[in-house]
């Protein structure tokens, strides 16, 4: 059994940490060979000069302009070439906020994402309270983040929580204290049949 693994969720989460920090754990407790899909290690140096060429900002990341042109190819990239090498044999980890699809179900729709039933499908939702997330955003201090923090009243309003019928559906995780036992959990569950 292939897997597919979306790590997703809000900037400053730790989303791209903990897959990291997962990655050869569940090549070893799955058996099989791994490949991680970031967005903005695939995508971010092309958006960027692109964006940039636009607006003149290679760092507008979050502005109505980089979300109406770009999010949606970008995305739509990263479910493809997670499907080719899918179609190749190896399991895929995926990292990218993925808000709209995680919203609208689509992540469970494998005939969006180009997969058969041979696939287990695993959607892990990673939040922290607001406050950490934007220390965290702060700390790293990536250029990327600059319209995020200048506009943080207007990005904090997309930000959601999935409510409780949707929460039934991913694998909640809150990371705002990483710990051993709670990444062993969640590889238990990450690598479940079920």
């Amino acid at each position: 059994m292939k897997h597919l693994l979306f790590f997703c969720g809000h900037a400053g989460t730790g989303k791209t940490t903990l897959a990291r920090r997962l990655f050869a754990p569940l090549s070893r407790a799955a058996g099989e060979p791994f490949c991680l899909l970031d967005k903005d290690t695939l995508y971010g140096p092309y958006s960027a000069a692109a964006i940039g060429a636009l607006t003149g900002d290679p760092h507008d990341r979050d502005s109505p302009r980089f979300i109406e042109h770009f999010r949606d190819p970008e995305y739509r990239s990263l479910m493809n070439t997670a499907a080719e090498n899918l179609s190749l044999g190896t399991s895929v980890i995926v990292v990218a906020p993925l808000t709209r699809e995680v919203r609208s179900g689509r992540l469970f729709e494998r005939a969006w994402l180009g997969i058969g039933d041979d696939v287990a499908i695993r959607v892990v939702w990673v939040h922290t309270a607001e406050a950490v997330a934007r220390e965290r955003i702060l700390a790293r201090a990536d250029p990327n983040d600059a319209y995020k923090l200048a506009h943080w009243d207007e990005y904090r309003q997309r930000l959601f929580v999935p409510d409780d019928t949707l929460a039934r559906t991913l694998v909640m995780v809150d990371n705002t204290a990483p710990s051993d036992q709670a990444d062993a959990d969640l590889l238990a569950r990450l690598i479940e049949t079920g």
